[in-house]
């Protein structure tokens, strides 16, 4: 074959594979949407990513679908989107951004459906994303349970309420005083109710401040409580009282010595003719009657109870 004839012959093949290669398009060929999700909430003038799947409850929450497409095979491509936000509601639209909000805390899956029309004739190219969300209440408030008034020297229990979804971290410290303590650390625990407790003990009376930090996956929220402790008068009581029922005892004893009846032998003695009668009282109350005669001359007579017999009168 001449030589010619092959040089003309390769040419043709070649214009024959490059009219193939336009009248091709290569994103017919494209069967995956390649991006991710990712979620943006906004609480004033600050916004927050929150790529760790974690919401804040009543916050107004935007989800973004960002395409992964360096080659730009879809920039002429048509999409559509639908959101199932996993608490029964479903929106549909052409941007791949939606805008919602969860008003309850909890567990939810998220699912998106992408939808690609590359060109009028090609077939619907789709794409299935999931992701599960936890949706948790913001720490809004911190609120102290009981008096602000407390005493020194005494075991003070004081405790809080937390509005916010647990679990949270809790830093607090307390500063006599007031006295800011710049360089001093504070006390970390972890807290899975709403409820806090402390345990402190004041050892000086005047205006004490507690600085609390609580935060969650969502939020932070710092405050500060200001306790007035006063000097503990019930150890100045007990010691007063004790000392008067010592001195109460001590009186009554002291009564009931010098009151205390004295029982003597007392005599009580009646004449009757020549008898001596004698009462004799013992210390039992009882008494018994004692005689004693003296000496009768001769010619006397008896005394008529000592006579036995009958007597006449003359």
């Amino acid at each position: 074959m001449d030589r010619k004839n092959v040089v003309w012959i390769l040419m043709l093949l070649l214009l024959v594979l490059l009219g193939v290669a336009e009248t091709t398009d290569p994103m017919t060929d494209l069967e995956n949407i390649a991006g991710k999700l990712v979620f943006y909430q906004t609480e004033g003038n600050a916004t927050y990513v929150r790529d760790t799947g974690e919401l804040a409850s009543d916050v107004p929450t935007e989800t973004m679908f960002e395409l992964f497409d360096p080659q730009r095979n879809f920039s002429t491509a048509k999409f559509s989107y639908t959101w199932d936000l996993g608490n029964g509601e479903v929106i549909q639209g052409t941007e791949p951004v939606v805008r919602y909000h969860y008003s309850e805390s909890g567990n939810y899956t998220l699912q998106l459906k992408v939808g690609v029309n590359v060109t009028k004739y090609a077939p619907l190219i789709t794409g299935v994303y999931s992701t599960d969300v936890q949706v948790l209440d913001a720490i809004k408030n911190i609120e102290l349970k009981g008096p602000s008034d407390y005493e020194m020297s005494q075991n003070t229990s004081l405790a809080f309420h937390v509005d916010g979804s647990p679990p949270m971290w809790v830093c607090w410290r307390f500063l006599p005083n007031c006295v800011p303590d710049v360089g001093g650390g504070c006390t970390l625990t972890m807290l899975y109710e709403n409820t806090l407790r402390l345990n402190h003990t004041f050892t000086s009376a005047g205006v004490h401040c507690l600085d609390i930090s609580v935060r969650n996956d969502v939020s932070k929220l710092e405050t500060s409580f200001s306790l007035y402790v006063k000097k503990n008068t019930n150890p100045h009581m007990f010691f007063i009282l004790t000392c008067a029922a010592v001195l109460v005892a001590t009186f009554s004893f002291i009564t009931v010595i010098a009151c205390r009846p004295l029982h003597h032998n007392r005599f009580q003695i009646a004449t009757s003719s020549n008898a001596l009668f004698l009462k004799n009282q013992d210390s039992d109350g009882q008494s018994t009657i004692l005689f004693n005669f003296p000496n009768m001359e001769r010619g006397e007579k008896e005394p008529l109870i000592l006579q036995y017999g009958t007597q006449y009168s003359s």
